[in-house]
């Protein structure tokens, strides 16, 4: 055995406690030649030897391209003092150490499954590592590897949660690809406590798509899609499906996670009082949010509605008879009446849209020509509330649409030709 210690091993694994017989027998019964030998604080090292320097580097190449042992595995020559122990003979006992009590022991990682996502040399580069990490996965914790490295892990879970929410993160490129799924008897001692994350288990089946149409729709509402909403799964609709599956973490089956998201969409509507708005000066109809809002008046080709109970919101629909032109003016007006602050113009033949802030509101106004007729709305919102401004303005835009003729389109007595807003 003294001639075996200046020889060369593998290391493939490290155990603790009543799990070392058990894994040091399945390694021998399936690569042979494997030996034990203690390490600090009560773990036992696994490993494949002896061997002479060359052939460990030669064998372990072609054992992990073979995918049989951990891609972790390591060559190393054990110390002179060290006795490594072929599996099956009696394990060497060190003699009992009575001048100094024993070394408290350190606290072990909880039961389960791990994302180890990263392992460093350095604990300044640990410590840098998961003060990164912790960005994106503020559950992360730290611990020191049986080899000596140092791991930001993230757990425990069960394995095909770990296995599947890998899978996820490596496809949108949160971790590196050398992340791996880890038992807590692999990770070592606790160094810094992380915590249980929130992700649940991959569904036993996975649910069927939604409407495509709907998806697209319930992505732009989640703020994740800028896209056409033609109902086709293409790259665009594919990448923003796997980014809303990384920002919730909902589930890792993307057909579940889009019911979800469609759910929390609709529940979003009914909170803030999306109803369908009959409008009858214009004759339009559109989804809008009417617990905010409350009818002022009808001049010339607008309906306005004001702010209800100091909500700061606004609504003005137009419709009148023409095309592009009126259109064009129309787009002037709102500029001109300050609804949409400082817009930004898109302009495309039969279409205007105009988007503008100021310290007070948002504005946003759109229209089309349709059916022989230039028609839209303006949107005006509080500054304070831009993510609901863009779902409410995406909702109306969806749901805009004629219902009947416009009253507005009879004779009318002379009005003022400039029509005004109150302060929203």
């Amino acid at each position: 055995m003294a001639a075996w210690a200046q020889d060369a091993v593998i290391r493939i694994e490290a155990k603790r406690g009543d799990d070392v017989a058990e894994a040091a027998a399945r390694w021998a019964s399936q690569l042979g030649e494997v030996v034990t030998f203690p390490l600090p604080r009560g773990w036992t090292a696994i490993a494949i030897g002896p061997l002479t320097p060359e052939e460990a580097g030669e064998r372990i190449g072609a054992l992990k391209e073979a995918r049989q042992i951990p891609q972790d595995s390591f060559v190393t020559v054990p110390g002179p003092d060290v006795v490594l122990t072929p599996v099956g003979a009696a394990p060497a006992v060190a003699e009992p150490v009575t001048e100094e009590p024993a070394a408290p022991q350190p606290d072990l990682p909880a039961p389960g499954t791990y994302i180890r996502l990263q392992s460093v040399q350095d604990r300044a580069e640990a410590d840098a590592a998961l003060a990164e990490w912790r960005k994106t996965f503020p559950e992360a914790g730290m611990t020191e590897l049986p080899n000596g490295r140092f791991g930001v892990v993230l757990g425990p879970m069960d394995r095909a949660t770990a296995d599947a929410w890998l899978d996820v993160f490596e496809d949108g490129d949160v971790v590196p690809d050398d992340a791996v799924v880890s038992d807590a008897s692999e990770l070592g001692a606790v160094i810094e406590a992380g915590e249980t994350p929130d992700l649940p288990p991959p569904p036993a089946t996975a649910a069927e798509m939604p409407p495509m149409d709907q998806v697209q729709r319930a992505l732009r509402w989640a703020g994740v899609y800028d896209g056409e909403i033609d109902g086709k799964t293409g790259p665009r609709t594919r990448d923003a499906i796997q980014a809303e599956i990384l920002a919730e973490r909902l589930s890792t089956d993307p057909g579940t996670a889009m019911a979800e998201l469609i759910a929390r969409r609709e529940a979003w509507r009914a909170e803030v009082g999306l109803t369908t708005l009959e409008d009858k000066a214009t004759g339009l109809s559109v989804m809008a949010p009417m617990d905010r809002l409350e009818f002022d008046r009808a001049e010339r080709a607008l309906s306005i509605y004001g702010p209800k109970d100091g909500s700061g919101a606004a609504l003005i629909l137009f419709s009148q008879p023409g095309g592009q032109q009126e259109l064009l003016d129309m787009s002037g007006l709102v500029t001109a009446l300050g609804w949409v602050p400082q817009p930004v113009r898109d302009i495309k033949p039969g279409r205007v849209l105009l988007e503008g802030a100021n310290d007070a509101h948002i504005g946003r106004a759109e229209g089309w020509v349709r059916d022989g007729r230039a028609e839209g709305f303006v949107l005006i919102w509080p500054a304070s509330d831009a993510q609901g401004q863009a779902r409410i303005a995406a909702e109306m835009s969806d749901s805009f649409a004629r219902r009947g003729p416009a009253a507005n389109d009879a004779p009318q007595p002379a009005q003022s030709a400039t029509p005004a807003l109150g302060n929203p």
